[in-house]
């Protein structure tokens, strides 16, 4: 209800569990779908794999009552693009939405930081052996701050270079790691030791 009367997003539809959504998005394919982690019939993150396959160029982003979900890990890795707070204002949804729809991610600060500390934790040995992709400097630059929770503008500003280079970069780091979003290749560059990060 309260977002039919954002002017520049449009619903589509509405459902009531996993099963239910993952059909929703196969016949409507939207742009993004605003998901609950946890749902009757299908979980939130197994309702994220279903519709990967079905609609893979819908962006979904997973509501949570609390930033201590352990399932964080498990959406990105399956596909989300943004992770909020059930207690987030109407104002963030719709704006987490404008961001996901124009291809970022997003993620609140404290549950960025606890997705890292998790990284951290994983062991070498959970990632496939395959030589680093070499980085430039610059796309080192902007990857840790991707890293810190900074959006394209924000990166753009910091390093004084325009939006639109800021997205090339982001593109090419990500086709280099051969990833999807920006989470996981941030999520990347912490297993692989390739940002200080306290």
């Amino acid at each position: 209800m309260l977002l039919t009367v954002e002017e520049d997003i449009e619903v589509v539809g509405e459902a009531g569990d996993g099963v239910a959504a993952t059909e929703l998005c196969a016949s409507s394919v939207p742009d993004v779908v605003l998901m609950d982690v946890r749902m009757p019939k299908r979980s939130g993150i197994e309702a994220c794999v279903s519709i990967k396959e079905v609609a893979p160029s819908a962006k979904i982003i997973m509501l949570t009552v609390s930033d201590e979900e352990g399932d964080l890990y498990d959406a990105v890795k399956n596909g989300a693009s943004g992770y909020l707070l059930k207690d987030s204002s109407i104002d963030e949804v719709a704006q987490a939405i404008r961001v996901v729809a124009d291809g970022q991610s997003l993620i609140s600060p404290s549950m960025a930081i606890k997705l890292l500390d998790e990284f951290k934790q994983m062991t070498r040995s959970d990632r496939q052996q395959v030589p680093t992709p070499r980085l430039t400097e610059r796309e080192l630059e902007v990857l840790k701050l991707v890293a810190q929770g900074l959006n394209n503008r924000e990166i753009a500003k910091r390093l004084f270079i325009s939006e639109n280079t800021v997205k090339n970069h982001v593109r090419n780091i990500l086709e280099k790691l051969q990833l999807h979003s920006r989470m996981e290749a941030v999520m990347y560059a912490v297993r692989e030791k390739l940002l200080d990060i306290p």
